[in-house]
């Protein structure tokens, strides 16, 4: 494992956490590796209380016998570990290939520090590359779909939009009951302000760009972990 740049992210990013913190857990496969540190570290004395961003999240946490909240009991978090898709420029961040940025996103919101920890594969000059996820409501999803559809010609994206389907073809549900469609923008140089725009659109529940909300990320690659600071 010590090998694996997921992990070791995930380990450098231990660093951060200190007994008595109240974390919020994120989701994904790098996440992961985060998720099976605290349980460790829980299991020899570590004293924290968690917030998970996904249902997986948190049986993941419930297995490893991880203290658990929620946002309506604890509405304020120290710290906050998760992946991403993307690691821009000013630590700007594309998040939701595991269908969670809602869920996401709020925690990191309510964190007084959000770190991210990732392999070296995510890191860009500019975001876009990585389809850009958008969770969306079911009421009006056609036309939903057609406003962000003008919305990509506007911004000049340079691929298509589609609505994200489960391994067997059944459209993809978020834990909050919605859909998600993925953007190929290819490259997004005003990330701002499409974030402003997607949001004006009605229909659109949140989207997956991460901006402003990373304070940190720890970059795992052959030479090691780069320490990025925003």
């Amino acid at each position: 494992m010590s090998n694996d740049p997921k992990w070791l992210a995930a380990k450098a990013a231990m660093a951060e956490v200190r007994s008595g913190m109240r974390l919020g857990l994120g989701t994904g496969s790098t996440a992961k590796h985060f998720v099976d540190l605290i349980g460790e570290a829980v299991a020899g004395g570590l004293d924290v209380l968690c917030v998970p961003t996904s249902e997986v999240t948190a049986s993941q946490a419930r297995g490893l016998n991880i203290p658990l909240t929620d946002l309506e009991t604890t509405p304020e978090l120290d710290l906050t570990v998760d992946g991403a898709d993307e690691v821009g420029p000013g630590l700007a961040l594309i998040k939701g290939a595991g269908g969670a940025l809602l869920r996401e996103k709020i925690v990191a919101a309510v964190s007084a520090r959000m770190v991210v920890i990732a392999d070296a594969s995510k890191r860009v000059d500019m975001l876009g590359r990585f389809p850009l996820p958008i969770e969306v409501n079911h009421f009006g999803i056609g036309a939903t779909t057609i406003a962000i559809g003008k919305l990509m010609t506007a911004f000049g994206a340079e691929g298509g939009l589609k609505r994200r389907l489960r391994q067997d073809g059944t459209p993809f549900v978020t834990d909050g009951g919605h859909a998600i469609l993925d953007a190929s923008f290819g490259r997004i140089p005003r990330p701002e302000a499409l974030a402003t725009a997607l949001v004006d659109i009605p229909g659109v529940v949140e989207h997956g760009l991460f901006i402003g909300l990373c304070k940190r990320a720890y970059v795992a690659g052959p030479a090691g972990v780069d320490v990025m600071d925003g």
